[in-house]
């Protein structure tokens, strides 16, 4: 991210904690290149305030009245698909929250618990801004066990994955194993410039907005399954 783009990093809070928002709210705002644009109390509040305020990032409480934060996220994000933003980040009580799968589901991408220390919460802000991904590996195998105990809907692979050469193919395998960059890189023994190319390739063909979608359609699509197997 240029320099500019990181002095204008712009951030909706939406929580029904009055203390949650506000303390959030005086944490990024301390940071010069980061600004809260807006504070709400409920998802319906949420959704009319990014469509108004056009923010970067979207800090997202999960448990809201009027409406709730995961539909608020798939209203926030309907008709984004491959767009740099806005990006949700999640705000959970709890790492093992049973809302991960359906946040993912609902475009989330990532998460950050709400007792973080604030240099956590700086860090998660920054990270997502970044175009990356808050999907630390615990994560990851919390989705994989989400997606092993729902019935599984029969679904057709995607077409789109067709379009990924073999090797986009094995890191995309990779990243929905919870691998990071630097582990894909080791597992393949290539750099890590190279293995960042293929991470944005496969986005790229995919129409995807991050690394935590891409955990969601090798899983939905059969390419991986919860049990260890990888599909064709």
């Amino acid at each position: 991210m240029s320099a500019a783009a990181a002095a204008s990093t712009r951030c909706l809070i939406a929580d029904d904690q009055a203390m949650v928002r506000e303390g959030f709210a005086a944490v990024l705002n301390a940071q010069p290149e980061l600004e809260v644009v807006g504070l709400a109390a409920d998802g319906a509040d949420a959704v009319a305030q990014a469509r108004r305020l056009s923010p970067d990032i979207v800090l997202m409480d999960v448990r809201m009245p009027v409406m709730d934060g995961l539909r608020a996220t798939r209203e926030i994000l309907r008709g984004t698909a491959g767009q740099a933003w806005p990006r949700v980040l999640i705000l959970t009580t709890f790492d093992l929250d049973d809302y991960v799968y359906s946040a993912l589901r609902a475009g989330a991408s990532g998460f950050l618990l709400k007792d973080a220390t604030a240099a956590e919460l700086v860090n998660a802000v920054r990270v997502v801004a970044d175009g990356e991904a808050l999907l630390a590996p615990s994560v990851t195998r919390r989705l994989i066990a989400d997606f092993a105990r729902q019935p599984r809907q029969d679904q057709p692979p995607a077409p789109e994955l067709a379009a990924l050469t073999q090797r986009e193919t094995e890191v995309l395998r990779l990243i929905a194993r919870g691998l990071s960059n630097t582990e894909i890189s080791e597992a393949l023994v290539i750099a890590q410039q190279t293995t960042k190319t293929y991470v944005g390739r496969i986005l790229a063909k995919l129409a995807l907005r991050d690394r935590a979608q891409a955990v969601v359609v090798a899983y939905e699509s059969g390419l991986v399954t919860p049990g260890g197997r990888t599909g064709p």
